[in-house]
């Protein structure tokens, strides 16, 4: 009986025996693998072996150094062979990385740098108004389209806004998500801020802030949007964070020519509007309807930069005819060093006029704007040693929620159009604007 006892206990020690040691090796295993992750960190799928995720790795890391890095968007090319040849200058450089080293993409304090299609001249295209919130009518068809944006303006049309060297166009909402509507006001527009996105789509390459639609949801909404533009480096003029922001001018520069722009609103003319103004230290939009500033900064940007353009929102809506602060503001402008002015608020589109050698385009109408069936257009300036070689006036249509270029007798009727509105001025069958 105690020999029987005795080998009972004597297999139970084995046992335990046995399970200890696999308890260590195990914990040996564990470390081991542990302390091997953490020198070649690799992530594997489930079924790769470890030996197949180090020869992935290795081939990532590779290609890491012998191809291209993307920044921003950009390719720059990078060559292992000198990569330990890094100078002082390089690695202070590091800094900087985010900005693209091509000029034509740089951006930064109010200038931008482009490289035209032909060096010797610059092509500038103007719209008027565009609306990108989902409960009015434009965005809601185009969300519908199969192609967004390439369904909604035709591609012909597309082509003239894309090809230009600088399009600008009036954004005529905010981009945001928060606030609460303007009490008591009839119309308030916002969008999702990622809607933006189709001012790339459209070509536009600067917005006008200043129109009576930048306050709508109130300061936040008007800064919201200021952030938005911002973050995808799309330049905007006519509204800032205070007043010294909202009445900058954005400048682009070639390599022979600078061109500024700036952007002011008339509307509304009252003492306490809705759209707010900009003050020293308050967000808002660069009002002019006591256009002392706006003179002052048009005497002042006009003499930094070969070419000046002002884009302003003024007159009275749904009316070809010209109040008398448009035409008063319009002499002024001339007078002080604007080189082109264009217009916009009025919806529809108005006359042309000369001011001392200085077109003036009242206003542009809508362009991408509502479901009205109304003539538009797009303006094209050729500016060429500082001045306009040639200016056009082509000829659009917004209708069933698209805006489409004019062709054949349509396009004879738009210009004949014109040609009853804008008196001292020649307008051609192709729309080309003598004076």
């Amino acid at each position: 009986m105690k020999k029987k006892k005795h080998i009972t206990k004597k297999k139970k020690t084995y046992i335990i025996l046995c399970f200890e040691i696999i308890l260590i090796v195990s914990l040996i295993i564990g470390i081991v693998l542990y302390i091997f992750s953490r020198i070649n960190p690799v992530s594997r799928p489930a079924g790769q072996t470890i030996g197949e995720s180090i020869e992935k790795q290795e081939s990532m890391d590779k290609n890491r150094t012998e191809n291209k890095i993307i920044v921003q968007g950009e390719k720059i090319e990078t060559h292992p062979e000198k990569m330990e040849e890094e100078t002082e200058s390089e690695k202070e450089s590091e800094e900087n990385v985010g900005l693209p080293e091509n000029t034509d993409e740089t951006y930064k304090e109010g200038i931008k740098y482009i490289e035209p299609q032909n060096e010797e001249e610059v092509v500038l295209a103007f719209a008027g108004d565009i609306l990108f919130d989902d409960e009015y009518s434009i965005m809601a068809s185009m969300k519908q389209r199969s192609n967004g944006i390439y369904d909604t303006i035709s591609a012909d049309l597309l082509e003239e806004m894309t090809s230009a060297d600088i399009f600008m166009l009036n954004n005529e909402f905010t981009y945001t998500l928060r606030g609460e509507p303007t009490p008591e006001k009839q119309f308030t527009f916002r969008a999702d801020p990622v809607e933006a996105e189709k001012l790339l789509d459209m070509g536009v390459d600067i917005v006008s802030l200043a129109n009576n639609h930048a306050y709508d949801y109130g300061e936040i909404s008007l800064l919201d949007s200021i952030d938005t533009l911002a973050a995808m480096q799309m330049p905007y003029v006519g509204a800032g964070r205070n007043l010294e922001e909202a009445s900058r001018p954005f400048y682009f520069e070639t390599e022979g020519m600078k061109i500024g722009i700036l952007s002011s609103t008339q509307i509304e003319r009252l003492d306490n509007p809705d759209t707010k103004g900009a003050t020293e230290n308050t967000a808002g939009v660069f009002r002019s309807w006591d256009g002392t500033l706006l003179y002052e900064k048009v005497e002042e940007v006009a003499t930094q930069c070969d070419f000046l353009v002002v884009y302003v929102h003024w007159g009275s809506e749904n009316t070809t005819e010209l109040d008398w602060a448009q035409k008063e503001q319009a002499r002024r402008l001339a007078e002080s060093g604007a080189d082109l002015v264009i217009g916009n608020h009025s919806h529809c589109l108005q006359g042309i006029e000369i001011i001392e050698g200085v077109p003036v385009f009242y206003s542009l109408g809508n362009f991408l704007f509502n479901s009205k069936t109304l003539d538009t257009c797009l303006v094209k300036a050729t500016v060429k040693e500082g001045k306009i070689s040639s200016l056009q006036f082509v000829p659009a249509l917004q209708s069933g929620c698209k805006t489409k270029l004019l062709t054949g007798s349509e396009k004879t009727r738009v210009i004949e159009y014109m040609r009853t509105l804008s008196s001292g001025v020649q307008i051609d069958g192709n729309g080309f604007i003598y004076y």
